[in-house]
């Protein structure tokens, strides 16, 4: 004779147990004891005491048995779905080396957001801005020009000071022609 549970079916139950005796992850393995824990009656709270499981875990895969679901325990995969792959981060390289007027954009320059949205278009990989550059700068590149020299300006109320980066000491004595004077004689 059967057991008879609260929320499985004679089969089910055999199937999650007889999932129970394969090599499974933890995840897996607490989904299916979630299961069969409330199958035999026990209460939500009952189960995230015995497997030290949140709220949230228990009460969906609960849900899950309840609605004739439990088949399905190994159908959502664990974590964070990874959607940039290699192939991803080639266009996006490939995209960043070259102008967005090559691709027929009338923009000089690429942004995070252009970017993002030409690999969703083209990829269907949707990614945000921010991961946009941070992805960019692992490969060492960036959606800013680049400048030959650095240059820093400081403005005042009335004018501005423009320092740039010094290239050669030859360029110092053209910008400061400075006779030095021995006075200590």
């Amino acid at each position: 004779m059967e057991i008879q549970g609260n929320c499985l079916t004679p089969f089910q139950r055999k199937f999650l147990l007889k999932s129970l005796e394969t090599d499974l992850r933890p995840e897996y393995r607490r989904r299916i004891e979630i299961m069969l824990l409330a199958d035999i009656g026990q209460s939500q709270a009952q189960i995230c005491k015995a497997l030290g499981c949140s709220q949230e875990t228990a009460r969906h895969w609960i849900t899950m048995a309840q609605t004739g679901n439990a088949h399905n325990w190994c159908d959502r995969r664990m974590g964070r779905p990874k959607a940039v792959n290699k192939q991803y981060l080639a266009r996006l390289k490939e995209l960043a080396s070259h102008s967005p007027r090559e691709y027929g954009y009338p923009f000089e320059r690429w942004t995070a957001q252009w970017l993002s949205k030409h690999l969703a278009k083209e990829l269907g990989i949707k990614v945000s801005n921010c991961h946009i550059n941070r992805l960019l700068k692992e490969m060492g590149l960036s959606t800013r020009k680049i400048s030959d020299t650095k240059k820093v300006t400081h403005v005042t109320k009335d004018c501005s000071i423009t320092i740039n980066d010094l290239q050669s000491s030859s360029e110092l004595d053209s910008l400061w022609p400075l006779n030095l004077i021995n006075t200590s004689n």
